[in-house]
Protein backbone atom coordinates (compact mmCIF):
# COMPACT_ATOMS: atom_id res chain seq x y z
CA UNK A 1 0.00 0.00 0.00
CA UNK A 2 1.23 3.79 -1.01
CA UNK A 3 1.56 5.89 1.95
CA UNK A 4 -0.93 8.54 2.22
CA UNK A 5 0.02 11.27 -0.53
CA UNK A 6 1.41 9.37 -2.50
CA UNK A 7 0.14 7.81 -5.59
CA UNK A 8 1.26 4.02 -7.29
CA UNK A 9 3.60 4.68 -10.44
CA UNK A 10 2.83 2.74 -13.25
CA UNK A 11 5.26 1.30 -15.46
CA UNK A 12 6.78 3.68 -18.03
CA UNK A 13 6.09 3.52 -21.79
CA UNK A 14 9.12 2.14 -22.10
CA UNK A 15 9.54 -0.55 -19.59
CA UNK A 16 5.66 -1.73 -20.31
CA UNK A 17 7.28 -2.22 -24.21
CA UNK A 18 10.55 -3.98 -23.40
CA UNK A 19 8.50 -6.40 -21.16
CA UNK A 20 6.14 -6.95 -23.49
CA UNK A 21 8.70 -7.69 -26.26
CA UNK A 22 10.22 -10.32 -23.64
CA UNK A 23 7.05 -12.48 -23.12
CA UNK A 24 6.95 -12.43 -26.94
CA UNK A 25 9.90 -13.47 -27.63
CA UNK A 26 9.29 -16.42 -25.01
CA UNK A 27 6.28 -17.25 -27.18
CA UNK A 28 8.42 -17.62 -29.78
CA UNK A 29 10.69 -19.88 -28.37
CA UNK A 30 8.15 -22.27 -27.22
CA UNK A 31 6.48 -21.91 -30.34
CA UNK A 32 9.67 -23.11 -32.51
CA UNK A 33 10.59 -25.61 -29.90
CA UNK A 34 7.16 -27.25 -29.99
CA UNK A 35 6.63 -26.95 -34.06
CA UNK A 36 9.98 -28.72 -34.85
CA UNK A 37 9.78 -31.57 -31.94
CA UNK A 38 6.06 -32.50 -33.16
CA UNK A 39 7.06 -32.35 -36.49
CA UNK A 40 10.54 -33.86 -35.90
CA UNK A 41 8.07 -37.37 -34.51
CA UNK A 42 5.59 -37.19 -36.84
CA UNK A 43 7.67 -37.31 -39.62
CA UNK A 44 9.61 -39.98 -39.04
CA UNK A 45 6.35 -42.18 -38.97
CA UNK A 46 5.76 -41.27 -42.80
CA UNK A 47 8.75 -43.19 -43.96
CA UNK A 48 12.20 -43.67 -44.69
CA UNK A 49 13.65 -41.17 -47.15
CA UNK A 50 17.04 -43.19 -47.65
CA UNK A 51 14.84 -45.51 -50.02
CA UNK A 52 13.20 -41.96 -51.71
CA UNK A 53 16.88 -41.40 -52.42
CA UNK A 54 18.60 -44.60 -53.35
CA UNK A 55 15.79 -45.62 -55.75
CA UNK A 56 13.90 -48.91 -56.01
CA UNK A 57 16.69 -50.94 -57.30
CA UNK A 58 18.61 -49.82 -54.81
CA UNK A 59 20.91 -52.68 -52.81
CA UNK A 60 20.63 -53.26 -49.27
CA UNK A 61 24.92 -52.26 -49.01
CA UNK A 62 23.50 -49.05 -51.20
CA UNK A 63 20.47 -48.59 -48.66
CA UNK A 64 22.45 -48.70 -45.75
CA UNK A 65 25.43 -46.44 -47.04
CA UNK A 66 22.53 -43.22 -47.45
CA UNK A 67 21.42 -43.65 -44.20
CA UNK A 68 25.03 -43.48 -42.78
CA UNK A 69 25.40 -40.40 -44.81
CA UNK A 70 22.65 -38.60 -43.28
CA UNK A 71 22.40 -39.61 -39.91
CA UNK A 72 19.40 -41.90 -40.46
CA UNK A 73 21.19 -45.22 -38.38
CA UNK A 74 21.28 -43.44 -35.09
CA UNK A 75 18.50 -43.91 -32.70
CA UNK A 76 15.97 -41.19 -33.33
CA UNK A 77 16.49 -39.63 -29.59
CA UNK A 78 19.99 -39.02 -31.21
CA UNK A 79 18.80 -37.80 -34.39
CA UNK A 80 16.75 -35.24 -32.72
CA UNK A 81 19.48 -34.06 -29.70
CA UNK A 82 21.52 -33.47 -32.88
CA UNK A 83 18.59 -31.73 -34.99
CA UNK A 84 17.89 -29.23 -31.94
CA UNK A 85 21.75 -28.68 -31.55
CA UNK A 86 22.22 -27.89 -35.03
CA UNK A 87 19.22 -25.56 -34.81
CA UNK A 88 20.29 -23.53 -32.04
CA UNK A 89 23.06 -22.55 -34.62
CA UNK A 90 21.42 -21.44 -37.26
CA UNK A 91 21.76 -24.56 -39.25
CA UNK A 92 18.30 -26.22 -40.79
CA UNK A 93 19.94 -28.74 -42.41
CA UNK A 94 20.65 -29.68 -45.70
CA UNK A 95 17.53 -30.62 -48.58
CA UNK A 96 17.90 -34.45 -49.45
CA UNK A 97 16.43 -33.80 -52.70
CA UNK A 98 19.23 -31.27 -53.87
CA UNK A 99 21.87 -31.06 -51.57
CA UNK A 100 21.17 -27.13 -50.95
CA UNK A 101 21.04 -25.41 -47.50
CA UNK A 102 17.05 -26.40 -46.76
CA UNK A 103 16.29 -22.90 -45.08
CA UNK A 104 17.76 -21.53 -48.25
CA UNK A 105 15.72 -23.51 -50.39
CA UNK A 106 12.80 -22.21 -48.04
CA UNK A 107 13.85 -18.38 -48.66
CA UNK A 108 14.01 -19.05 -52.08
CA UNK A 109 10.69 -19.96 -52.46
CA UNK A 110 8.70 -17.82 -50.18
CA UNK A 111 8.92 -14.36 -51.76
CA UNK A 112 6.36 -16.20 -54.26
CA UNK A 113 4.14 -17.03 -52.05
CA UNK A 114 3.96 -13.55 -50.13
CA UNK A 115 3.41 -12.39 -53.20
CA UNK A 116 0.41 -13.34 -53.47
CA UNK A 117 -0.65 -13.65 -49.97
CA UNK A 118 0.01 -9.57 -49.31
CA UNK A 119 -2.02 -8.41 -52.40
CA UNK A 120 -4.90 -10.89 -51.62
CA UNK A 121 -5.00 -9.58 -48.09
CA UNK A 122 -5.15 -5.94 -48.64
CA UNK A 123 -7.73 -6.24 -51.97
CA UNK A 124 -9.74 -8.73 -49.28
CA UNK A 125 -9.74 -6.09 -46.85
CA UNK A 126 -10.53 -3.02 -49.14
CA UNK A 127 -13.07 -4.43 -50.40
CA UNK A 128 -14.71 -5.82 -47.58
CA UNK A 129 -14.61 -2.50 -45.22
CA UNK A 130 -16.59 -0.90 -48.51
CA UNK A 131 -18.97 -3.72 -48.96
CA UNK A 132 -19.53 -4.41 -45.28
CA UNK A 133 -20.23 -0.92 -44.55
CA UNK A 134 -22.99 -0.74 -47.31
CA UNK A 135 -24.59 -4.20 -46.20
CA UNK A 136 -24.45 -2.55 -42.53
CA UNK A 137 -25.71 0.86 -42.80
CA UNK A 138 -29.07 0.05 -44.21
CA UNK A 139 -31.53 -2.75 -45.52
CA UNK A 140 -32.78 -2.86 -48.88
CA UNK A 141 -33.55 -5.73 -51.44
CA UNK A 142 -30.20 -4.91 -53.12
CA UNK A 143 -28.42 -5.66 -49.73
CA UNK A 144 -30.17 -8.28 -49.05
CA UNK A 145 -29.41 -9.71 -52.37
CA UNK A 146 -25.65 -9.38 -51.55
CA UNK A 147 -25.69 -10.54 -48.40
CA UNK A 148 -27.16 -13.68 -49.55
CA UNK A 149 -24.44 -13.90 -52.10
CA UNK A 150 -21.52 -13.06 -49.81
CA UNK A 151 -22.47 -15.95 -47.54
CA UNK A 152 -23.18 -18.36 -50.32
CA UNK A 153 -19.24 -17.06 -51.34
CA UNK A 154 -17.75 -18.00 -47.68
CA UNK A 155 -19.20 -21.84 -48.14
CA UNK A 156 -17.17 -22.09 -51.31
CA UNK A 157 -13.86 -23.51 -51.22
CA UNK A 158 -11.04 -21.60 -52.79
CA UNK A 159 -9.98 -24.59 -55.21
CA UNK A 160 -13.63 -24.41 -56.31
CA UNK A 161 -13.44 -20.34 -56.63
CA UNK A 162 -9.82 -20.77 -58.50
CA UNK A 163 -10.59 -23.30 -60.81
CA UNK A 164 -13.98 -21.30 -62.25
CA UNK A 165 -11.75 -18.41 -62.32
CA UNK A 166 -9.54 -20.49 -64.39
CA UNK A 167 -12.34 -21.55 -67.24
CA UNK A 168 -14.03 -18.50 -66.95
CA UNK A 169 -10.95 -16.22 -67.42
CA UNK A 170 -8.11 -18.69 -69.17
CA UNK A 171 -9.95 -20.90 -71.08
CA UNK A 172 -13.60 -19.52 -71.85
CA UNK A 173 -12.25 -15.87 -72.70
CA UNK A 174 -8.48 -16.24 -73.12
CA UNK A 175 -7.98 -12.71 -70.98
CA UNK A 176 -5.39 -14.59 -68.49
CA UNK A 177 -2.73 -17.47 -68.09
CA UNK A 178 -4.00 -20.15 -66.15
CA UNK A 179 -0.42 -21.36 -64.96
CA UNK A 180 2.99 -20.42 -63.53
CA UNK A 181 5.08 -17.15 -63.02
CA UNK A 182 5.35 -15.12 -66.12
CA UNK A 183 4.44 -11.74 -65.26
CA UNK A 184 2.00 -9.10 -64.12
CA UNK A 185 -0.82 -10.56 -65.43
CA UNK A 186 0.00 -14.22 -63.87
CA UNK A 187 -0.38 -12.44 -60.74
CA UNK A 188 -4.72 -11.85 -61.15
CA UNK A 189 -6.17 -15.40 -60.84
CA UNK A 190 -4.21 -16.26 -57.50
CA UNK A 191 -4.64 -13.25 -56.08
CA UNK A 192 -8.42 -12.89 -57.33
CA UNK A 193 -9.07 -16.70 -55.51
CA UNK A 194 -7.22 -16.51 -52.57
CA UNK A 195 -9.27 -12.42 -52.38
CA UNK A 196 -12.63 -14.43 -52.79
CA UNK A 197 -11.73 -16.52 -49.88
CA UNK A 198 -10.98 -14.72 -47.65
CA UNK A 199 -13.51 -11.68 -48.75
CA UNK A 200 -16.84 -13.65 -47.32
CA UNK A 201 -15.82 -13.58 -43.81
CA UNK A 202 -14.40 -9.87 -43.32
CA UNK A 203 -17.46 -8.12 -45.60
CA UNK A 204 -20.09 -10.27 -42.56
CA UNK A 205 -17.99 -9.06 -39.71
CA UNK A 206 -17.60 -5.62 -40.44
CA UNK A 207 -21.15 -5.19 -41.41
CA UNK A 208 -22.06 -7.14 -38.43
CA UNK A 209 -20.03 -4.57 -36.26
CA UNK A 210 -21.37 -1.51 -38.57
CA UNK A 211 -24.90 -2.35 -37.32
CA UNK A 212 -23.86 -2.55 -33.71
CA UNK A 213 -21.91 0.43 -33.60
CA UNK A 214 -25.36 2.00 -35.32
CA UNK A 215 -27.22 1.27 -32.05
CA UNK A 216 -24.57 2.70 -29.65
CA UNK A 217 -25.33 5.61 -27.71
CA UNK A 218 -22.50 7.66 -29.11
CA UNK A 219 -23.87 7.42 -32.65
CA UNK A 220 -27.37 8.64 -31.23
CA UNK A 221 -25.53 11.42 -29.88
CA UNK A 222 -23.51 12.43 -32.98
CA UNK A 223 -26.90 12.35 -35.28
CA UNK A 224 -28.89 14.50 -32.64
CA UNK A 225 -26.39 17.25 -32.77
CA UNK A 226 -26.68 17.33 -36.76
CA UNK A 227 -23.85 15.50 -37.75
CA UNK A 228 -24.46 13.86 -41.60
CA UNK A 229 -24.53 10.32 -42.20
CA UNK A 230 -21.39 10.28 -44.28
CA UNK A 231 -19.35 11.88 -41.06
CA UNK A 232 -21.32 9.55 -38.84
CA UNK A 233 -20.07 6.60 -40.49
CA UNK A 234 -16.53 7.77 -41.17
CA UNK A 235 -15.90 8.94 -38.00
CA UNK A 236 -17.89 7.45 -35.54
CA UNK A 237 -19.00 4.38 -36.79
CA UNK A 238 -16.28 2.57 -39.03
CA UNK A 239 -13.16 3.07 -36.63
CA UNK A 240 -15.18 1.02 -33.99
CA UNK A 241 -16.00 -1.72 -36.49
CA UNK A 242 -12.57 -1.86 -37.59
CA UNK A 243 -11.15 -3.04 -34.31
CA UNK A 244 -12.56 -7.03 -34.91
CA UNK A 245 -11.70 -6.66 -38.52
CA UNK A 246 -8.05 -5.83 -37.63
CA UNK A 247 -7.94 -9.06 -35.17
CA UNK A 248 -9.23 -11.06 -37.72
CA UNK A 249 -6.97 -9.59 -40.57
CA UNK A 250 -3.82 -11.27 -38.53
CA UNK A 251 -5.96 -15.08 -38.57
CA UNK A 252 -6.29 -14.77 -41.93
CA UNK A 253 -2.55 -13.66 -42.59
CA UNK A 254 -2.02 -16.80 -40.93
CA UNK A 255 -4.38 -19.05 -42.66
CA UNK A 256 -2.36 -17.91 -45.87
CA UNK A 257 1.00 -18.47 -44.89
CA UNK A 258 0.30 -22.05 -43.56
CA UNK A 259 -2.79 -23.02 -46.39
CA UNK A 260 -2.05 -21.48 -49.45
CA UNK A 261 -0.66 -25.43 -50.81
CA UNK A 262 -3.80 -25.56 -52.77
CA UNK A 263 -4.27 -22.50 -54.74
CA UNK A 264 0.10 -22.77 -55.64
CA UNK A 265 -0.92 -26.20 -56.92
CA UNK A 266 -3.67 -25.72 -59.08
CA UNK A 267 -2.00 -22.54 -60.87
CA UNK A 268 1.66 -24.22 -60.91
CA UNK A 269 2.57 -21.09 -58.49
CA UNK A 270 6.60 -21.68 -57.59
CA UNK A 271 5.79 -20.75 -53.60
CA UNK A 272 6.20 -22.60 -50.66
CA UNK A 273 3.35 -24.16 -51.03
CA UNK A 274 4.22 -26.04 -53.91
CA UNK A 275 7.75 -26.69 -52.43
CA UNK A 276 5.68 -28.25 -49.48
CA UNK A 277 3.80 -30.84 -51.68
CA UNK A 278 7.07 -31.72 -53.51
CA UNK A 279 8.60 -31.88 -50.27
CA UNK A 280 6.80 -34.23 -48.73
CA UNK A 281 6.18 -36.68 -52.03
CA UNK A 282 10.06 -37.58 -51.73
CA UNK A 283 10.32 -37.04 -47.67
CA UNK A 284 12.62 -33.92 -47.75
CA UNK A 285 12.27 -34.24 -44.28
CA UNK A 286 14.99 -30.66 -43.72
CA UNK A 287 13.05 -28.79 -46.34
CA UNK A 288 9.57 -29.94 -44.60
CA UNK A 289 10.77 -28.98 -40.90
CA UNK A 290 12.16 -25.72 -42.42
CA UNK A 291 8.99 -24.42 -43.74
CA UNK A 292 7.24 -25.21 -41.20
CA UNK A 293 9.43 -23.20 -38.94
CA UNK A 294 9.74 -20.00 -41.44
CA UNK A 295 5.89 -20.11 -41.91
CA UNK A 296 5.06 -20.40 -37.97
CA UNK A 297 7.62 -17.61 -36.83
CA UNK A 298 5.88 -15.40 -39.84
CA UNK A 299 2.36 -16.44 -38.75
CA UNK A 300 3.33 -15.08 -35.18
CA UNK A 301 4.52 -12.37 -36.76
CA UNK A 302 1.39 -11.67 -38.19
CA UNK A 303 -0.87 -12.04 -35.08
CA UNK A 304 1.60 -9.27 -32.99
CA UNK A 305 1.43 -7.20 -35.97
CA UNK A 306 -2.65 -7.85 -36.12
CA UNK A 307 -2.03 -7.31 -31.70
CA UNK A 308 -0.49 -4.04 -32.34
CA UNK A 309 -2.92 -2.84 -34.84
CA UNK A 310 -6.08 -3.51 -32.18
CA UNK A 311 -3.98 -1.55 -29.64
CA UNK A 312 -3.66 1.15 -32.05
CA UNK A 313 -7.38 1.39 -32.62
CA UNK A 314 -8.67 0.82 -29.44
CA UNK A 315 -7.01 1.76 -26.25
CA UNK A 316 -8.93 -0.47 -24.22
CA UNK A 317 -7.33 -3.43 -25.83
CA UNK A 318 -3.93 -1.40 -25.26
CA UNK A 319 -4.24 -1.76 -21.84
CA UNK A 320 -5.47 -4.78 -21.54
CA UNK A 321 -2.06 -6.15 -22.93
CA UNK A 322 0.08 -3.75 -20.88
CA UNK A 323 -1.90 -5.56 -17.58
CA UNK A 324 -0.88 -8.60 -18.57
Amino acid sequence: MPAAGETRRRPGVGGAALARAGRELARIGVLVLVVTSALFFLLRLTGDPSAMLAGPDASAEQLAAIRAEYGLDRPLIVQYASYLSHLFRGDFGVSLASGQPALTVVLEALPATLALALPALLLAFVCAIGLGAWLGSGTSRARRLMSGLVFILQGTPGFVAGLLLIQLFAIELAWLPSMGAYGAASYVLPVATLAMFLLPKQTRLIASSVREAYQEDYVRTAVAIGATEREVLFRHVLPNAMVGSVALLGAQAALLLSGATVTETIFGWPGAGTLLLTSAQVLDFPVIQAIAIVVALLVFLANVLADVAVAALDPRARDAAEAV
